[in-house]
């Protein structure tokens, strides 16, 4: 065989193996759960406008009759995935996962999960592993269900199962996650602060009892959702609760590590963020931020403070932080969304300037920029860069009159995504 044709045999080769396992050449990546693959407010996606027009970018479609909520959408396959409180036809209201036709956008199955909250609705994304998917309800309502057909395979309570409680009012927020064969969520119970079921059957494998680590803050589950992360060679994972942020072993439930200065009364909503050893924590309600150290000795495992700023020098209310190579980038103050830009292992700030938009704002990752979105509506594309502040474009999406438009953005195969409430909007941000 010629040198020529060897490589084209061998792409050939490699394109059948890749089509015989499903996997499309140049499909679009997954986005199997809240803040995406690596749940870190990433997007891997590539050939997206560098700048938006007049206006923003073309919307390609909307729809309705999603129902109150504050999920975004998870995208696996041909589905779109999110969570709605709905009043069926001739029933009462209900809290709902939702199901939808990627390419025609039609409702393939909605699967009731519990009581319907009345202050805004669902805030869990629902979690995608394959066949099965994992979501919560506001009121503790663990459900794992087919994603084929919303049947479920089983459930659990987070109050009555584990003695689940909330820090504060607005109940249950998070997304659940899958590690392996488990899954992984935060009931908040004294015994029970985190818990790894059997992503299968639900049957428990271990729960993590909650220590003291300081008086601030009240006990139970935060409205974080948590990340798993090797620190000094031990899988764990790390999640912000009422009194702080911790760590748990993954494979035993071992509590290993607590640092309690950062937690506030009212709601630590943030999640973590961890690079190698460190790990970055902050809240609002006159709060501020951290960034920790986890050191090891032998098997006990401590978080020494590095830095520590107050609220006046930055405080993620919600909407996340993101960090990109050296620097943390995302919206400083309660109710407010100022532009930041921290260094991640000095806390120097590297710029702050004043919000795009009005109140809180969620911030997403892709290609070397940054997707703001603001409580009002306003969206806004921002340089990922430490050097100062480059505005790339802005727009008004539709629907924000609807309420807060608290969900994060999602970008998928070229497409950014925008939940409100009973609104899903689509919008192009692919280079022509």
């Amino acid at each position: 065989m010629s040198c020529l044709r060897r490589p084209l045999c061998i792409l050939v080769a490699v394109s059948l193996i890749l089509a015989l396992a499903g996997i499309a050449l140049g499909a679009a990546a997954d986005w199997p759960q809240f803040r995406g693959p690596n749940r870190d407010g990433k997007s891997p996606e590539t050939g997206l406008l560098k700048e938006w027009p007049e206006g923003g970018p073309k919307l390609l479609w909307k729809i309705e009759g999603l129902g109150r909520g504050y999920a975004t959408v998870s995208i696996v396959g041909d589905k779109i995935f999110t969570m709605g409180d709905r009043t069926p036809q001739g029933e009462s209201e209900s809290q709902f996962i939702i199901a939808l036709d990627l390419a025609t956008r039609k409702e393939l199955w909605a699967t009731r999960v519990g009581p319907p909250n009345a202050d805004g609705g669902p805030r869990c994304t629902p979690t995608v592993d394959g066949e099965l998917l994992y979501a919560l309800g506001t009121d503790g309502d663990l459900v794992c269900a087919e994603t084929a057909t919303g049947k479920i395979r089983w459930q659990k309570s987070f109050a009555a199962d584990f003695g689940g409680r909330m820090m504060s009012m607005w109940k249950f927020s998070e997304s659940p996650t899958v590690d392996g064969d488990r899954l992984v969520c935060t009931p908040g119970g004294k015994d029970a602060i985190m818990v790894a079921l059997n992503k299968k059957s639900g049957e428990l494998i271990w729960k993590c009892a909650m220590p003291s680590i300081g008086p601030r803050g009240p006990d139970g589950a935060g409205y974080a959702t948590m990340v798993v992360a090797e620190i000094e060679g031990v899988r764990q994972y790390v999640q912000l609760v009422g009194r702080g942020v911790i760590g748990v072993e993954a494979e035993t439930g071992k509590f290993l590590w607590g640092y309690n200065r950062v937690a506030n009364t009212v709601a630590n909503i943030t999640s973590p963020v961890v690079s190698g050893n460190y790990v970055f924590a902050t809240t609002s309600y006159k709060t501020g931020c951290a960034l920790l150290k986890i050191t090891r000795s032998s098997d006990e495992f401590k978080a020494e403070e590095v830095y520590f700023h107050d609220f006046k020098d930055f405080a993620n209310h919600h909407g996340g932080v993101i960090l990109l190579g050296d620097y943390l980038y995302g919206g400083d103050g309660q109710n407010n969304g100022a532009l930041c830009c921290l260094e991640f292992k000095t806390g120097k700030l590297m710029y702050k300037e004043k919000p795009l938009g009005s109140r809180s704002a969620c911030v997403l990752y892709a290609e070397g920029q940054l997707y703001y979105r603001y409580e009002n509506g306003l969206v806004a594309l921002v340089d990922a860069t430490p050097e100062g502040l480059k505005v790339k474009g802005k727009f008004m999406a539709e629907a924000a009159k609807n309420g807060p438009n608290w969900p994060h953005p999602v970008i998928h195969d070229g497409k950014l995504y925008l939940r409100n409430h009973d609104v899903l909007m689509c919008y192009d941000v692919r280079q022509q």
